[in-house]
């Protein structure tokens, strides 16, 4: 029998959330693409992004991360990755978008106290286009913005109470 996990407490939880997003994407883009994520304060107009990857995140952690980027980085995602030409990237890039939203939600919530066995991850979900909207019943959000190779990525943690 496994003693009882630690409630995660709420005063605990969104002060170092934004920093520890930053640090599990960055790490995940050092790993798996090989390419520095940079911070940024620029201003964005998101909805030039054409891509967003969803991960749902259920149990000590409810919500949704969300990785909204370009084409063109997504493209270059899939080269790096894969090792493939960015111009061939067709589908691919779906994949690779998918996948680093997904490592970087795991990273994520293994860096937070509490969250690496008691919450669970879905399968990724991939949205290609730029004219919708996605509307989530949050009741919090940490965002990052963050530049790989030159191009803004939003990283976005939306937690529901």
């Amino acid at each position: 029998m496994n003693p009882p996990r630690p409630a995660l407490p709420t005063s605990a939880r969104h002060e170092y959330w934004l920093p520890t997003l930053e640090l599990a994407a960055k790490e995940v883009f050092d790993l798996m693409l090989a390419c520095p994520l940079h911070s940024t304060t620029e201003s964005l107009f998101e909805d030039a992004f054409e891509i967003a990857s969803i991960v749902g995140l259920a149990g000590e952690l409810c919500g949704i991360l969300s990785l909204r980027c370009s084409s063109k980085s997504a493209a270059r995602m899939a080269s790096q990755m894969l090792g493939i030409d960015a111009e061939q990237a067709g589908p691919e890039m779906w994949d690779a978008v998918g996948e680093i939203c997904n490592m970087v939600a795991g990273n994520f919530k293994n860096k937070i106290a509490g969250l690496g066995d008691g919450c669970m991850l879905s399968v990724p979900t991939v949205i290609t286009g730029a004219e919708y909207r996605f509307h989530s019943m949050v009741s919090e959000q940490v965002r990052a913005v963050l530049l790989f190779e030159g191009e803004p990525i939003v990283f976005s943690l939306e937690i529901h109470s």
